[in-house]
């Protein structure tokens, strides 16, 4: 009778969207998603960015006028962003190919990575945005 009292192991469970703010990712867990999301966020502005650079190189006319645009304060935020997003995802990047190569893999070299790319990309964007902006 013992052997059927036998606690059962808990299933995964699937998380609902109101669950979703109580639950707390871990850092590598943060570092993936936000990958996922600078690296969408990165392909959907892509076509707006080639477009922009290639108007502005037509002539000097069209390169005043969009200096004159990205020197606007919400532009520069979704400038700041997309800077943001590049240095964060190239730095997520780097570490993603390490891991592929199984280097960093265990719990602890995981959590040092996660925690590199914060403490590299932040900075890193931070310069960008002096010299860019």
């Amino acid at each position: 009778m013992a052997e059927m009292m036998i606690k059962k192991k808990q299933r995964p469970r699937n998380l609902d969207l109101a669950s979703l703010r109580s639950y707390s990712l871990p850092l590598p867990g943060k570092v993936s998603i936000f990958h996922r999301v600078s690296g969408l966020g990165l392909f959907l502005m892509l076509p707006v960015i080639l477009w922009l650079f290639q108007a502005s190189v037509t002539s000097p006319e069209t390169f005043a006028v969009f200096q004159g645009l990205a020197a606007a304060w919400p532009v520069k935020v979704i400038l700041a962003g997309l800077i943001w997003a590049y240095a964060h995802h190239f730095c997520a990047g780097i570490r993603f190919l390490l891991m592929d190569v199984h280097v960093g893999v265990d719990k602890a070299p995981a959590r040092k990575s996660a925690a590199a790319v914060f403490a590299v990309s932040i900075p890193l964007s931070i310069i960008l945005w002096g010299v860019l902006l």
